[in-house]
């Protein structure tokens, strides 16, 4: 299980904690799936999934895993944070044979994420200066300069699973935090920050010791539920890499997809195949799309089905998935390996209606 971000000043919690225990501008929540949550004046809720207070930065992704739709649109005008190094690009919508057929389609980072792409149709991020000499003929132009926070200024290749480091100076608590203090306000009515030795409960008068309990229970509460939310999205973001690192057409050198253990070929040999007749008739009425790349099944395809909870898929598609993943993608259950089909030899559907 991952850590999830510490919070303390100038970070607080709305509606838990006082404002003199935070900084204007660093109010933080917890949404309905009990992730922790900033909301940025320009640009909405983003996920905190890390705040370094050393270095005065921290780490944000979409509460919903599709980053590339949050950076069409993204601006940090009224808000305290910056990006301590940042890297341009030009966001244009492709289709793969229009993509495939540019010049330049090396330098060009697929941007996928459901509901903005698919299996034929991909976003591009493109340095503007490459786009601005060689436009890929057919791509429509989504977003001409898009601003990516980075964390390092040498960055030369970003992708859309790393989030967006941003930073922050005021205030500026570098040297409470390198002495192993604690950064806040000198008074509850004042705004002048000041550096404080950690609390401790030993001497200290009852009413303190009650104090201190409180304080530090309600915000390990929250660290708590920020660990388990946090756990979450990574388990998201792990199973959406591998859908995505499917989807990449191969000449594509991205990162390497996470590495995980799947079924063997021949476990997943042995699960029913079907091809598709002309009816597209299944023993579903509601299957008429495959799960993993989201395209509608057309006659003369072949599927597969996993038979504990008879889901179909294109075979292609689950073979990739099951090689990796020994869940089914759709409803997560793990098929029993003492249970498989008694032959893997193919069948057809009837064409008939």
């Amino acid at each position: 299980m991952g850590i999830g971000p510490e919070i303390r000043f100038p970070f607080r919690l709305k509606k838990r904690q006082p404002d003199r225990c935070g900084y204007s501008g660093f109010d933080l929540s917890c949404n309905e799936r009990g992730q922790t949550i900033i909301t940025l004046a320009s640009s909405g809720d983003f996920l905190v999934t890390d705040i370094d207070y050393s270095a005065q930065s921290i780490i944000l992704y979409d509460p919903d895993f599709c980053l590339v739709k949050r950076l069409i649109d993204f601006n940090l005008t009224n808000s305290p944070f910056r990006a301590a190094h940042q890297q341009n690009y030009t966001i244009v919508r492709c289709t793969s044979d229009d993509w495939l057929s540019y010049p330049n389609y090396q330098v060009a980072i697929p941007l996928y994420c459901r509901g903005i792409s698919s299996r034929n149709q991909a976003i591009l991020a493109i340095p503007p200066s490459v786009y601005e000499q060689e436009k890929p003929i057919g791509c429509k132009l989504m977003n001409p300069r898009v601003s990516v926070p980075l964390q390092l200024e040498d960055t030369q290749f970003w992708s859309p699973m790393e989030g967006l480091v941003l930073t922050w100076s005021d205030p500026g608590c570098r040297i409470c935090e390198n002495e192993g203090k604690l950064c806040g306000f000198k008074s509850d009515t004042g705004s002048d920050i000041a550096c404080s030795n950690p609390p401790s409960s030993k001497g200290l008068p009852r009413g303190a010791k009650y104090g201190i309990i409180i304080g530090v229970g309600v915000p390990g509460l929250v660290c708590l539920i920020g660990i388990i939310s946090f756990a979450f999205g990574k388990l998201k973001v792990y199973t959406l890499r591998r859908d995505l690192n499917f989807d990449l057409p191969t000449t594509i050198n991205l990162q390497s997809a996470i590495a995980t253990t799947g079924l063997n070929r021949a476990t997943i040999d042995s699960y029913p195949k079907i091809v598709l007749g002309e009816s597209q008739r299944l023993p579903n009425v509601n299957d008429g799309t495959c799960p993993i790349c989201l395209s509608d099944y057309m006659p003369k395809e072949t599927l597969r089905t996993i038979p504990e909870c008879n889901h179909y898929f294109h075979a292609e598609c689950i073979d990739e998935w099951l090689k990796l993943n020994a869940t089914c993608p759709l409803c997560r259950n793990t098929p029993d390996g003492s249970l498989h089909p008694c032959s893997s030899s193919t069948s057809l559907v009837s064409s008939s209606p």
